[in-house]
């Protein structure tokens, strides 16, 4: 359902990083990380990032252990 590049932005959305914080984390412009946040949110047909984030733990998407 996501590309690999959208599961690295949602392992970090999960740990609530701001999309400037990604876009340096994995080395992208803040537009890039925006745009990659667009596209999980509407693959996931949810309203925002916190949305995201209980569809990532209720689909077992994501490990918070990590």
């Amino acid at each position: 359902m996501l590309t690999e590049r959208e599961n690295d932005v949602l392992k970090l959305i999960c740990k609530g990083y701001t999309n400037q914080e990604i876009a340096k984390e994995l080395f992208i412009t803040a537009h890039t990380a925006k745009a990659h946040v667009a596209s999980i949110i509407k693959k996931f047909g949810v309203d925002n990032r916190t949305l995201v984030v209980c569809y990532a733990i209720k689909h077992g998407m994501v490990n918070l252990d990590n």
